[in-house]
């Protein structure tokens, strides 16, 4: 399975209210990139998605692999 999904990548992004550009901007790659990703014209390259997925982890995304139910996508609790 690849590190991130495109269903994933705009969930994450819906549960942190955080718009396209914004990821792009906090995962250093362009919006195109994450546009074009979201709207299923390409797969990321595994460095992108390394790099975006550590973005959406430090916004607080928990990334769900998938099982039985599917892929999925939580907010982490915060620290106390």
């Amino acid at each position: 399975m690849p590190l991130l999904l495109p269903e994933q990548c705009r969930a994450a992004r819906g549960l942190l209210d955080w718009t396209q550009e914004g990821l792009a901007e906090r995962a250093d790659v362009s919006r195109s990139t994450i546009r074009d990703f979201e709207n299923g014209r390409h797969f990321l390259h595994p460095t992108t998605a390394t790099q975006v997925v550590a973005a959406l982890e430090r916004g607080g995304a928990l990334l769900i692999p998938s099982d039985e139910a599917g892929p999925g996508v939580r907010l982490r609790k915060p620290v106390s």
